[in-house]
């Protein structure tokens, strides 16, 4: 519970440095908002501890990218999910990508119960609560949008592709070529499998 309190309210102030930069730009418009979390004390009771957030009436939905297999259309096409995903961007950038906010979910511009994924040594003191495999994730699935680029924040894509890009060289290099038969068939069955999924 702690540090569900700790994760949220460190995300929060990132999110206000977020909000102060992106106001300032003409035609940015709203910026989303992280809600804070409080932590109560209840001696009385069985279980003694317990968060305390606003209520939030409305459509609740997850805007960001947890992993692969989590593919929303409200995070790529509304308002609040891009600027959500322009957040991710800014952090990451802000942080020389040593943290991401993670599992930004909520309703409208309000968000809550957010996650902090940070390399395993943490930054600067302070470690998050979710793998660091999501910060990989986010590299290489992250695609930019208007207000990454009204913010100046720099395309991710082009690291990723490079690294793409050298890993068939070093396969053309095998000298075993029974190994690229193997792949062959698997490759066919992917595709097939994609093409039924699609059905």
């Amino acid at each position: 519970v702690t540090q569900e309190c700790c994760v949220q309210n460190a995300a929060r102030e990132y999110a206000k440095l977020y909000a102060a930069e992106a106001e300032t730009l003409e035609g940015f418009g709203e910026v989303p908002e992280i809600i804070p979390i409080f932590l109560i004390h209840r001696p009385a009771n069985k279980i003694p501890y317990a968060t305390v957030e606003e209520e939030l009436v409305g459509e609740f939905v997850k805007y960001s990218v947890r992993d692969g297999k989590e593919v929303n259309f409200l995070r790529r096409d509304s308002e609040a999910g891009q600027k959500s995903c322009t957040f991710q961007h800014w952090v990451y950038e802000k942080t020389s990508g040593n943290l991401l906010v993670t599992d930004l979910q909520g309703v409208g511009m309000k968000l809550t119960d957010v996650g902090i994924a940070t390399l395993a040594k943490g930054y600067k003191g302070f470690k998050g609560n979710c793998s660091f495999s999501f910060i990989e994730q986010f590299r290489a699935l992250h695609q930019c949008n208007v207000y990454c680029e009204m913010l100046g924040l720099k395309a991710l894509r082009t690291t990723h592709q490079k690294q793409r890009k050298a890993t068939p060289t070093k396969s053309k290099n095998l000298p075993n070529s029974s190994t690229v038969k193997k792949m062959v068939p698997k490759k066919a069955r992917e595709q097939r499998d994609f093409i039924s999924s699609e059905h």
